[in-house]
């Protein structure tokens, strides 16, 4: 859901923070306890590349309700501090489809103020890192974007090598995962804090398991409803994001009308928009975009054709560093498309899908157009992916736990638009709410302003 939309590579991490517990000793099960689903965290040794961390082994079942046998080893490595007073600190990463456990030392320099008060734990979600969902195809088309539109037969062949067992990678069994994690750390209540795809999961776990909850951090957020797979409000977005960006850089342009003008002449708007998705982790400013965009706008494309390639050529990703399988399985399993779900019948959601373009006006995509919004690689994975029952909604109306929570965007993001936090904040009792000037996707691993991460640390570490 990159976001779960936007770009892939962007969703850098949920973090769950584990807090409320008594940890006299360490929580990971004993090297006597035999390893079993839910019962403890196995074959612990300290991590190859991180040796100051342990890592070991959390075993889980493939099918949370006991209908379909089968069990998942999922990665786990946490921290030494087993006395930290505040718990247990849990970087879940995102994408849909990103290992925990490579990043641990990573996230430990970006958390570094808080580790004296929780222990960092981090684990690979299902269907990731060494246990990657593998789909070639996929992974060839669309690397770390998750709008870039894949093959159709790439589409075709990871729905047949992934089979009936897709249905048990959607978020809800992350979920349930994380709670089985929860109870083999011997934890009470979780604080989660999520970046991304990250906030998606959080806000679900919340909504589960409102006792387990002690405080959110949601950065970078999807909203609990899920991912809008037409996009409608990052596409808006861009023009308030780039104008912004213009006046920052000192361009004299208006890249908004450009843009518009560009769509309009070549009808090239999804790929615009997956290469500004994708940009903004490398510049916040989007330095030469107005130039390339002004340019293309007055019939010289050639400037604009090469940044939408160039940006394309460096998404290449591994499925072990970010599995396209799994984000499928994931997307089409959450999503809510203009067809409904994916227990809708393949057959009618072409159609579906062409009833909604024509009835999208340009006030809801400008400065793009409908085929943008109904052309996005995230919804069109999901076009013709096998139907498959899906798990239930939580109640849109409902809100979050009364815990506090804070939520943090970047005013340059389009993976997930501001919009969206927002909208999230309304289902939260007593929301925080901090922008970051001249930050885009995940602002606690990647902001040049420190403010963001300021704003996490003195949250974690508030009393009370």
């Amino acid at each position: 859901m990159t976001s779960t939309r936007g770009r892939v590579a962007a969703l850098l991490g949920a973090v769950a923070v584990v807090a409320g517990t008594t940890l006299a000793t360490p929580a990971l099960a004993a090297a006597a306890e035999p390893a079993g689903v839910g019962g403890g965290i196995s074959r612990q040794a300290p991590c190859p590349d991180a040796p100051e961390f342990t890592c070991g082994t959390l075993t889980v079942p493939l099918d949370h309700s006991g209908a379909t046998p089968g069990s998942l080893d999922l990665a786990v490595a946490v921290a030494g501090n087993t006395d930290a007073p505040k718990g247990d600190l849990l970087f879940l990463t995102g994408g849909p489809g990103q290992p925990g456990v490579p990043l641990m030392k990573r996230i430990a320099s970006k958390l570094e103020p808080v580790l004296k008060d929780y222990r960092l734990v981090m684990y690979d979600q299902r269907g990731t890192g060494g246990g990657a969902l593998q789909c070639p195809g996929l992974q060839e088309d669309m690397g770390s974007s998750d709008l870039a539109a894949p093959r159709e037969q790439s589409i075709a062949d990871c729905a047949a090598a992934l089979g009936p067992n897709a249905r048990f990678y959607g978020s809800a069994d992350t979920v349930a995962d994380i709670d089985l994690l929860r109870q083999a750390l011997g934890d009470r209540r979780l604080t989660l804090d999520g970046v991304s795809y990250g906030t998606f999961v959080a806000e679900r776990y919340a909504l589960a398991h409102p006792a387990h909850v002690a405080r959110l951090v949601l950065d970078s957020v999807v909203p609990q409803q899920g991912y809008d797979p037409l996009d409608l409000a990052a596409l808006p977005a861009s023009a308030r994001v780039l104008t912004a960006a213009c006046r920052a850089t000192g361009c004299t342009t208006d890249p908004a009308a450009d843009l518009a003008a560009v769509v309009r002449q070549y009808g090239n708007g999804a790929q615009i928009l997956d290469a500004l998705t994708s940009y903004e982790f490398t510049d916040p400013n989007y330095g030469g975009v107005a130039e390339a965009l002004h340019e293309a706008a007055a019939g010289q494309p050639a400037k604009l054709q090469n940044f939408i390639d160039t940006v394309h050529q460096g998404d290449a990703a591994p499925a072990n560093l970010l599995s396209q399988g799994l984000h499928a399985a994931t997307v089409c399993a959450d999503g809510r498309f203009p067809w409904g779900t994916t227990d809708t019948p393949v057959a009618g959601r072409a159609a579906a899908l062409e009833r909604t373009r024509q009835r999208l006006t340009a006030e809801q995509t400008w400065p793009y157009d409908a085929a943008t919004a109904t052309g996005l690689g995230s919804l069109l994975v999901c076009l013709d992916w096998p139907r498959e029952q899906v798990p239930p909604t939580p109640s849109a109306h409902r809100k979050l736990p009364d815990v506090p929570v804070l939520l943090l965007g970047g005013d340059r993001d389009l993976s997930t638009p501001n919009e969206w936090l927002y909208q999230q904040a309304a289902s939260a009792h007593d929301p925080q709410i901090v922008i970051v000037p001249g930050a885009a996707h995940s602002v606690q691993t990647r902001a040049a302003n420190p403010v963001g991460r300021q704003a996490v640390y003195d949250f974690l570490l508030k009393q009370g």
